[in-house]
Parts: structure tokens; C-alpha cells; sequence
């Protein structure tokens, strides 16, 4: 049995074969579609959602599988209290493979140790979301044609951002990649992930769009995530920093690919959309498709690779991370795992207690 909770836990080759799948099932969707006849997916959203959430449930289906599960926390036993494993435990006695989002960082790699199926994380808290990532790749190699030297500029909320961070641990593995992480300072890219993918490559951080958008072959534009902050006066504060318009795009090159994990909320204006270099779209439309080959992988696949699911517990540390499923006292019976004094549940170095 294999898992998805981490965009590294995928090849870059393995990354190539699912966009090759994921291409040819564009092309011949016919061919594959009793490929997962008599399976199930468990759908488990504790945290809302749209693209992700449907473009699964169509994918399986476009896959002849059936399809189960909630769409928000409130409408499960999750609402009695019941733990995240304890949930997992039991919805993979009713599916063959399981999908979930959980706003805290880290329920995956939960969800992951107690599991009698694959499970996939589509975003835990502000940490990572490998699913959206495949549906970057796969848009950026069908628009670009490559994934190496390019410049890629991310741009809003860097530091909550789940879909920044995974895309850029993905892209910092190509030759020649460079990026321009575009933020105010109260939103920039947290030190860990800088640190943990960034190391000798190429960037530079700047709060400027406008300077920033003549250099960039690609441009992610973020949403600033109010149900990331802990204060709603420093969302209001921040929530209309950059705002992508026509005006903007005058000093862009040519062949600039704009994305957007979309939702979207004001930092991409309409008079955009028709611009031939808005590819948000057609993102969206490619997500069914790279998650179809995601499922397919992971119902062939043999071996476990659950890198990120080790550690030691140690007595004396504590995450400090109140977006960490470890934090406090909710999921109850958790080992606190860390591995050279780092959380392994949500990357960010523990403190001695």
C-alpha cells in the first residue's frame, strides 16, 4: 500500500508517467473508463471545498468507481469528537482508497499510520497539497512544454499557502528553475521551507508585483487565506495587497502562463480572463485528469513509501504549531514524533519543555 501526502513522495519520474497518463486519458477517455469498476472512494472534507472535492468524486466515476464521504466536519461523527484516526479507521473498511482534507497540519500523516488503504492528502492546514501540485505540473508541461529553466514567481500568501509550498518543493528539483516569491513581510515564505527546498537555489524575494512580472515565465497568484489568520483585523489589512489587472500584464512577456489554484477572490481581476495567457481555467479542468491517473497509481502500486511518517518521541520537546494536529489535546492519543527536533507532523522545529 502506498500514500500521497507529500509531493515528494513522488519521482520526478513517477511525476512524468502521471502526466503521460493523465494526458492520454484526455485524449482517450474511453479506455479507461472500467478501470476502477467495483472500487470506492472515501471523499473525507473536514475543511471546505469545491475543485478539489468534485474533480476527485468525477474522476473516480470517470474511472467507473463509486464514490462515499462528507464534505464538512460538521456533518460527521467528527462533530461528537470522534479523532481523526478513529474516523479513518473506519471509513477505510468501506473504501478502497481515501482522499482528505483536515485544516490541521499534519492529519494525513495520521490518517496514513492507521489506514488499510491509500490515503491522499488534499490539503492539510497550511502545509501541503500534492494533489493541487500534480495539477500545476501537468498544466505548466502542456502550456510550457518543459519544467526546466524557468522563472517562476509566487505571489500573495507564501507563509499559509499550502499549494506555494508543495509547488515549489516540486519545482526546485528541476535544472535551472529560479524563483521570485512575491509577499508583503507578513506573508512571506516561512524559513522552513526555504531552508528544507530552497538551499542552493536560485531566488529572490521582493513586495513588488509590478517589478517582478517582466521576468517570469509563470506566475501563481495566491488567494490571502482569511481562514489562515488568527486575527481578522491583520486579514482585512492584507487581503487586497496585490491585485493582478490587464494594466499589470502591459510589461509581461508574451508567453507568460498566469495560474491560480483558484479560489479566487479579488487578486485576479475579470478584465484578466480573457487574456490568452490565463491558463486558471483550463488548471481547474486539468485536475480531474491528473487525479484519475493519481488513483490508478495508487491502486497498481506495490511497496510503501511513508517517509515523512517516522520519527522518535521524545519527552522533553513540544510543537508550538497551533495549525499542528499534534498541538493540544483534540486527537487524542497521538504520538509526538519529531525528528532532529523538527515536528514530523508539520515541519516546524519544536521547543524543549
Amino acid at each position: 500500500m502506498r500514500n500521497l501526502i507529500n509531493i515528494l513522495d513522488l519521482t520526478t519520474k513517477e511525476i512524468d508517467e502521471l502526466i503521460n497518463t493523465a494526458s492520454d486519458i484526455i485524449d482517450s477517455p474511453e479506455l479507461y473508463a472500467n478501470s476502477c469498476r467495483s472500487k470506492i472512494l472515501g471523499t473525507l472534507f473536514f475543511e471546505p471545498s469545491t475543485r478539489t472535492r468534485l474533480s476527485f468524486a468525477s474522476a473516480m466515476m470517470g474511472l467507473g468507481g463509486g464514490v462515499l464521504g462528507f464534505s464538512q466536519a460538521a456533518s460527521s461523527s467528527v462533530a461528537k469528537g470522534e479523532t481523526v484516526a478513529d474516523t479513518i479507521r473506519m471509513v477505510s473498511s468501506y473504501s478502497d482508497i481515501i482522499v482528505m482534507r483536515h485544516p490541521k497540519e499534519g492529519a494525513p500523516i495520521v490518517a496514513s499510520n492507521v489506514s488499510s488503504v491509500p490515503v491522499i492528502n488534499a490539503g492539510d492546514g497550511g502545509h501541503f497539497h500534492p494533489t493541487q501540485t500534480l495539477t500545476d505540473l501537468l498544466t505548466i508541461k502542456k502550456k510550457k512544454g518543459r519544467f526546466e529553466n524557468l522563472t517562476v514567481g509566487v505571489c500573495g500568501d507564501l507563509k499559509y499557502g499550502r499549494t506555494v509550498h508543495s509547488l515549489i518543493s516540486a519545482m526546485a528539483r528541476y535544472k535551472g528553475v529560479k524563483f521570485v516569491l512575491i509577499a508583503p513581510d507578513e506573508l512571506k515564505l516561512p524559513d522552513y521551507v526555504k531552508t528544507e527546498f530552497l538551499c542552493g537555489i536560485d531566488y529572490i524575494e521582493t513586495a513588488s508585483l509590478e517589478e517582478a512580472i517582466p521576468s517570469l515565465d509563470i506566475l501563481y497568484m495566491t488567494r490571502i487565506q482569511a481562514e489562515r489568520f488568527d486575527s481578522p483585523e491583520e486579514y482585512e489589512r492584507l487581503k487586497d495587497t496585490y491585485i493582478l489587472n490587464a494594466e499589470k500584464l502591459k510589461s509581461a512577456k508574451s508567453d507568460l502562463s498566469i495560474l491560480h489554484p483558484l479560489p479566487r477572490v479579488n487578486e485576479i481581476d475579470t478584465d484578466v480572463d480573457d487574456d490568452p495567457r490565463a491558463h486558471y481555467f483550463d488548471q481547474a479542468t486539468y485536475g480531474r485528469y491528473i487525479r484519475m491517473a493519481l488513483i490508478l497509481m495508487l491502486l497498481k502500486t506495490k511497496g510503501v513509501v511513508d517517509r515523512r511518517t517516522h520519527g522518535t518521541e521524545d519527552e522533553h520537546l513540544s510543537c508550538q504549531n497551533p495549525h499542528c494536529i499534534s498541538f493540544g489535546d483534540s486527537e487524542r492519543g497521538i504520538k509526538r514524533l519529531f525528528d532532529d527536533g523538527k515536528c514530523i507532523y508539520c515541519d516546524q522545529m519544536a521547543k524543549k519543555v
